[in-house]
């Protein structure tokens, strides 16, 4: 990993957690999920886990943290490693599926994190998970709206950044 690739990353990161705590009033609607699928594509999943990390837990710094954080990063970390192999098993990957991947990581981010309701109470699951689905779908809709006005500009910064600076591929 070279000094750019950590630029890039620093600054996605922090482009992120301002973004997620700018839109904490608004309930599950956060940059987050949409800046680590796009720097997974892009930059691979190794980028996606890393992000995942980093925006976790700088942001809860502010927003409160607990038991959640772990599974927090675990499912935006996996969402990470996901949109990242999508990235390097295709070359070009339709708008189309991008949008797929960002509405259903909104119901996968929740049912994951819904599973530290498991482990604190150790039963309820699904009726917390249930519970919480208008919120996931508060999620996978942002997601979508968010993808659709990142994607076409961040993908082409990132493809030029890329070209410029990294040796990737």
């Amino acid at each position: 990993m070279n000094i750019y690739k950590l630029t890039l990353l620093a600054f996605l990161a922090a482009l992120a957690v301002v973004g997620r705590i700018m839109l904490s009033s608004i309930p599950n609607v956060q940059p987050v999920t949409s800046v680590i699928i796009i720097s997974g594509i892009f930059l691979g999943p190794v980028a996606g886990i890393i992000l995942a990390f980093l925006i976790t837990f700088l942001s809860n710094m502010v927003l409160g943290t607990g038991l959640w954080t772990i599974w927090q990063i675990l499912s935006w970390g996996l969402i990470g490693v996901m949109s990242g192999i999508l990235g390097k098993t295709m070359k070009q990957i339709p708008f189309y599926l991008i949008l797929i991947l960002a509405v259903f990581s909104g119901y996968l981010y929740g049912f994951i994190v819904s599973l530290t309701n498991y482990q604190i109470t150790g039963h309820g699951f699904w009726a917390y998970y249930i519970a919480g689905l208008p919120f996931d779908t508060y999620h996978a809709i942002g997601n979508a709206v968010i993808m659709l006005l990142l994607y076409p500009t961040v993908s082409f910064i990132f493809q030029n950044y890329i070209q410029k600076h990294l040796n990737t591929n």
